[in-house]
């Protein structure tokens, strides 16, 4: 019925939204901003109607959660940064219909899900700054799933992303983008040394440690990659535990992907972490490899191990 047309992981920045102000920031974070909108131009030619954003700002301490109000409007403020957003405007469309019918092929995997539909829940900035500029005009309709998962394991989190695939492809009729929003290696900068990293990664290790990952996307192998995910969410920073990155590579088929990344904004660094804009190609999957309840991709990662 329906199809999964894109999957990328994408940066969220806030310093994207200062980049656009007068100011010391002003256009600095202008490639990345245009690699938003290549994403969203992407998405239009695909004929993709809903967007869904796996936000590693949005905090949850029990279960998996979706935000799939009908509509969002406000003014946002961030709280950890409010020096960086502040006052910025929203208005999208949700789809409550979709977020139902992901929540429910989630619980029937057996991944506990929560779909909200009647809710005053506000997106997280995760999903909101791609979003401006992506989806200025309001063409796409936005779910937000929890990605800053506290107490959660990474193999359910790829169980829930290939779940939602399944929901897609079985029981909606219409066509969809994942995004996995959230960073590489997350070690923002120690208080005080934050004007000195503003374009640069916290360390030479999670720098390296970051780039040999991108090569293993761009080369293909993902084999390695999802063995190595538990330890590097954790010695890397990973954020939100990379749990969006979990849900993204379940959703594209976990170790027996056979896609490369491509690259569409390279990696730079923003208050010490590593951010990038890259899209995956959506290729066939029986989600074989996708790991089971009691997987071996639990051994080395417990939950909260990443957490700063």
């Amino acid at each position: 019925m329906g199809k999964l047309a894109l999957v990328a992981k994408i940066t969220h920045v806030p310093s994207m939204y200062l980049s656009e102000l007068d100011g010391p920031q002003k256009g600095t974070r202008q490639a990345a901003i245009d690699g938003h909108i290549e994403i969203g131009k992407r998405c239009r030619e695909l004929g993709v109607d809903t967007i869904v954003v796996f936000d590693t700002h949005w905090l949850v301490n029990a279960n998996y959660h979706i935000n799939c109000g009908p509509h969002f409007k406000g003014n946002y403020t961030s709280g950890e940064l409010p020096h960086f957003i502040s006052n910025m405007e929203y208005e999208y469309d949700g789809n409550p219909e979709l977020g139902k019918i992901l929540a429910e092929e989630c619980n029937l995997q057996g991944v506990e899900t929560l779909a909200h539909d009647a809710t005053t829940l506000a997106p997280e900035y995760g999903t909101l700054v791609p979003m401006r500029y992506m989806n200025e005009d309001r063409h796409f309709k936005v779910i937000s799933v929890s990605a800053l998962c506290t107490v959660h394991y990474l193999n359910d989190s790829a169980r829930l992303g290939w779940a939602m695939r399944e929901a897609i492809e079985k029981h909606y009729d219409g066509t969809v983008a994942i995004f996995a929003s959230g960073s590489l290696s997350h070690r923002f900068a120690q208080n005080g040394q934050a004007p000195q990293f503003s374009n640069k990664v916290w360390s030479p290790f999670l720098e390296t440690l970051d780039h040999k990952v991108v090569d293993m996307w761009q080369q293909g192998d993902w084999e390695t990659f999802c063995a190595m995910l538990p330890e590097y969410a954790a010695k890397g920073h990973g954020e939100g535990f990379m749990h969006d990155t979990a849900m993204m590579l379940g959703a594209l088929g976990w170790s027996d992907y056979e896609g490369k990344a491509e690259v569409l904004t390279p990696y730079f660094g923003s208050s010490g972490t590593g951010q990038i804009n890259c899209v995956f190609p959506v290729t066939e999957q029986d989600g074989s490899a996708v790991p089971g309840p009691q997987a071996s991709v639990t051994s080395s990662f417990e939950p909260g191990a990443s957490r700063l």
